[in-house]
């Protein structure tokens, strides 16, 4: 009997219509790859676990995506950048490998799980420095209070902040980013404020 989450059914019931047959097809394949696999909802979406992660799916607006945790020493598919995982952006059942290559790669991520094998983490380069722009720094220099507190934020709240104004593409856009910018500073306010836990 699948060790089956009801968070994954309640997931897929409110996916979109398209998307529900990938789901319940993928999810079928996974269980029927590796019996003792069990689910759960992490990030979000649902995940597939055995001594460890073994894989992942999850909906999206358009498309559906699934990989798995080792990703390339599971399979290369060439897909990797076209969306989250290894299979591209899936919109229909079609595009799906066969399910002897999906139960096969399932069997496969659960036996490097099995032999405790850990997934190469991938060498984290340090980021460029971002230059700060003279017109935000003039901004800054005209509020004491939104200068003391980017002065006092970490590099990373620091870089937050200097890529929203950076990469805003139009002069007008880049204008209000710096005011809205100022007014959070100004607050004590990190530039993801609205996405912290209260």
């Amino acid at each position: 009997m699948p060790k089956t989450d009801p968070r994954v059914d309640a997931y897929i019931a409110k996916s979109a219509p398209f998307a529900q047959p990938i789901l319940r097809h993928l999810r079928a394949l996974v269980h029927r790859a590796a019996p003792a696999i069990t689910e759960t909802i992490k990030w979000g979406m649902p995940f597939f676990e055995h001594e460890g992660i073994v894989c992942h799916m999850a909906a999206f607006k358009a498309h559906c995506a699934f990989g798995f945790w080792r990703g390339g020493r599971i399979e290369k598919t060439g897909k990797e950048d076209e969306a989250m995982g290894q299979f591209g952006r899936i919109t229909n059942l079609t595009q799906l490998p066969p399910d002897t290559t999906v139960v096969a790669l399932v069997q496969k991520a659960a036996a490097l799980n099995l032999a405790g094998e850990n997934a190469a983490r991938p060498v984290k380069r340090p980021k460029e420095p971002i230059p700060m722009p003279a017109d935000f720094r003039a901004a800054l220099a005209r509020s004491g209070a939104a200068q003391a507190t980017f002065d006092g934020f970490a590099p990373s709240r620091q870089r937050d902040y200097l890529e929203w104004i950076t990469e805003a593409k139009a002069a007008a856009t880049r204008a209000k980013r710096i005011a809205t910018a100022i007014e959070w500073l100004a607050e004590g306010k990190p530039r993801n404020w609205k996405y912290q836990r209260k």
